[in-house]
């Protein structure tokens, strides 16, 4: 049993078969946050272009890669357990890592080379909840059967929260910073 099924928010956080009395809304569980570019983009982001890549000049944004100048990005997730369950939330993020570590990444994705065992990377993205934080030195290790590389910060309270997990209070204070404020309608029956 998790801790959190005695929590009657969570219970009707993942209830789909409820309806707020407030405003009919419906949930059905952990939900990730992800962002389409690295902070640093200039550009349009993919939302607004409404396309799969974004190409100015020799800049470039597709959904996974992005290069900027002399910069490049790796899509990414960067997770974090929830304490009491055996649920994990996922930000979608952007790590800027040196070229080399780039094209070997591309090699290893695309099957040319299996040698790829992750590299440093900067998180480019101010996540909701950790907006405090400078920027964030990380691990970039690869994904398995074709999912994105994790991100896992090497110190602060993004690193202590990676590896001790979150609160349930703590992923509603992480919707509401995003925009989604969904504690008032867990709160009634």
């Amino acid at each position: 049993m998790n801790l959190l099924d005695l929590d009657a928010r969570w219970k009707r956080f993942n209830d789909e078969s409820r309806t707020c009395p407030c405003c009919d809304r419906q949930f059905n569980g952990v939900f990730d946050i992800g962002f389409d570019h690295p902070d640093t983009w200039p550009h349009a982001s993919l939302r607004d272009a409404g396309t799969e890549e974004v190409v100015v000049g020799d800049d470039k944004l597709g959904t996974d890669l992005c290069r900027h100048g002399e910069y490049r990005y790796i899509r990414c997730v960067l997770p974090l357990p929830i304490r009491g369950s055996d649920e994990v939330f996922n930000f979608g993020v952007w790590g800027s890592v040196h070229p080399d570590s780039f094209y070997a990444y591309i090699d290893y994705a695309t099957g040319e080379n299996d040698g790829f065992e992750g590299c440093f990377a900067w998180l480019m993205n101010t996540l909701p909840g950790f907006e405090d934080e400078d920027t964030v030195p990380c691990n970039l290790i690869p994904g398995e059967d074709g999912m994105r590389p994790s991100l896992f910060a090497q110190e602060g309270t993004l690193a202590e929260a990676q590896k001790n997990g979150i609160s349930f209070d703590e992923l509603l204070d992480i919707y509401a910073a995003s925009g989604n404020d969904i504690r008032p309608h867990l709160s009634a029956d």
